[in-house]
């Protein structure tokens, strides 16, 4: 109780420079006697705090005595606050505190130079729930259990051991070992349901890299002609060195993309402002593609 108090009054002098017994004996209900005998020790234990009388005296630490003792450069401690900001929006409550506590103790003023938010701009995200199911049962080893759409284009009741949260590109992966198939596996949290604590727990093993890379066996290379009008999509979705613009405001776009069955319906997001120059086998399939959306919709 006592060194919780103790940390509190660092705390509580760091954000407001200056205080006085009176003061601190009323927010910690204790009395100025205890206050005095806690100053004494946080003296002791070298905190450079100490106290003036006189009308404008009372107790004061010493100017940047924090940033001293956590031996963090300036650089350290932006990244340390950088880090912790992007992770505000997955658990607001705790991570402010967090936050402005660490801000209080590097003594940095408030700088919003960048807001990182994990969160959609159309529809209420639930990544945060899941998140803080995630994270807990990671750090105690415990199991999760859930439902989840796969490939296979149907839901599976799944029980695994979680290992690793991953953002890329965009989503929430949860890396796991599935015990039942002795393999692990990286799972899309959009595409859980029903996230819960199983009772189970596990002792962790040590899992793979998670792969980045793109299996050029399963691209295809293409050659597209982009309209001015969709200009902003092709430099939010290829790289820029793949990208030229011509004389009419229009793009040639040469690059290595996925050879999925998915590539068909992407390429048709583009509507009419999109060519298909090669490979011939492309054209051919978003060419029967429109034609099953034409079909489908006259029906």
């Amino acid at each position: 109780m006592k060194s919780n108090r103790l940390f509190k009054i660092v705390y509580y002098l760091l954000n407001n420079k200056q205080t006085t017994a009176a003061e601190l004996a009323d927010m910690f209900e204790v009395s100025i006697r205890t206050i005095y005998r806690d100053i004494d020790s946080l003296s002791s234990s070298g905190i450079p705090i100490y106290t003036e009388s006189g009308r404008h005296g009372g107790i004061h630490l010493l100017d940047n005595f924090v940033l001293d003792k956590l031996l963090l450069s300036s650089e350290e401690q932006d990244t340390v606050l950088l880090a912790l900001q992007g992770f505000k929006n997955l658990n607001p409550k705790i991570n402010e505190q967090v936050y402005t506590k660490l801000k209080s103790l590097f003594n940095t003023s408030s700088n919003s130079w960048i807001e990182i938010d994990f969160s959609s701009w159309y529809s209420k995200d639930k990544t945060s729930d899941s998140f803080n199911i995630l994270k807990k049962a990671i750090l105690s080893n415990t199991q999760v259990q859930f439902d989840y759409f796969s490939t296979k284009k149907h839901t599976e009741n799944r029980i695994c051991n979680p290992t690793k949260l991953l953002f890329k590109s965009g989503y929430w992966y949860l890396q796991a070992f599935c015990p039942s198939r002795q393999i692990f596996k990286t799972f899309k949290i959009n595409r859980m349901s029903h996230l819960q604590l199983h009772k189970t727990t596990f002792t962790p093993l040590s899992a793979p890299p998670i792969s980045y890379g793109v299996d050029t066996k399963k691209t295809i290379s293409v050659t597209l002609q982009f309209s001015e009008q969709i200009l902003y999509r092709v430099f939010d979705e290829f790289n820029y060195e793949d990208i030229t613009v011509q004389e009419n405001n229009s793009a040639i776009v040469h690059a290595n993309i996925p050879n999925q069955e998915w590539l068909a319906r992407y390429l048709l997001s583009f509507g009419r402002y999109v060519k298909i120059i090669s490979p011939p086998a492309l054209q051919d399939a978003v060419f029967q593609e429109a034609k099953n959306i034409l079909h489908h919709f006259s029906d």
